[in-house]
């Protein structure tokens, strides 16, 4: 562990979800292939749409409307979408296809590997502090045995802008009826995470389980405290960590 500031009272806790309280990457990584041979298997020619070809179209899309880059769901709908109108498919048959290619996705995008320390930490905090959580994602927490801990959980594009936006902190923060001051933000990513918090008010603390250097990435502000364990936010309100 290791302090950047002082920390002030800590009466609340919020959490971003994924790379913080299980590793998403894996997670990704399925549901994108999942997707791809989907398509294959749709498509009458596998050449028709490829991964080059996917990540072209959706890095288009979002350049033409930003917003889509707020709601990870309707981005890859819109994705689909408008890949199958431009291989010739008409726009309701497009529409039904997005939305079981979407749903597919959905079902491997849950298929989450939540470490059994993840639920005794959370469980210890959760029987002291309001857990509230915040995330960028498209993961339903019920489905993956989060759910339980958190008082509230929203996600960007449903409830508002991504982080490092305003729009979750400030729920959040509503919610909570607490100052933001008083309020630990815990999240594994500098920008959305640690920038956000700071910005927003709340005090942060950057999840660094993968021992990244600060001096090696562009960072915009300093988090308050930088843990490499979950279990080191136990002596932050009091608790034992073993």
């Amino acid at each position: 562990m290791q302090f950047y500031r002082h920390l002030g009272p800590i009466n609340a806790l919020t959490f971003d979800l994924d790379d913080t309280l299980y590793d998403n990457r894996p997670v990704i990584v399925r549901a994108e292939q999942t997707m791809l041979d989907w398509l294959v298997q749709l498509l009458p020619r596998p050449d028709m749409l490829r991964r080059d070809d996917w990540l072209r179209l959706k890095n288009q899309l979002v350049a033409v409307d930003p917003s889509l880059s707020h709601d990870v769901s309707e981005w890859r709908y819109e994705t689909i979408k408008i890949g199958l109108m431009q291989l010739g498919w008409r726009l309701k048959e497009a529409e039904l296809a997005a939305r079981h290619g979407l749903e597919l996705v959905l079902v491997e995008r849950n298929k989450v590997d939540v470490p059994a320390e993840t639920h005794r930490v959370l469980a210890l905090l959760s029987a002291q502090l309001p857990l509230v959580g915040i995330t960028n994602g498209n993961v339903d927490p019920q489905k993956i045995g989060l759910a339980e801990y958190f008082s509230e959980i929203y996600h960007a594009g449903r409830d508002g802008f991504a982080k490092p936006e305003a729009d979750l902190f400030t729920k959040a923060i509503g919610h909570l009826g607490i100052p933001a001051h008083q309020i630990l933000h815990v999240g594994d990513h500098l920008h959305s995470d640690v920038f956000g918090a700071k910005r927003h008010g709340l005090q942060a603390c950057w999840y660094n389980d993968q021992r990244r250097q600060l001096a090696a990435t562009n960072v915009r502000c300093l988090p308050d405290v930088e843990i490499n364990y979950l279990a080191e936010l136990l002596p932050l309100i009091g608790l034992s960590a073993s």
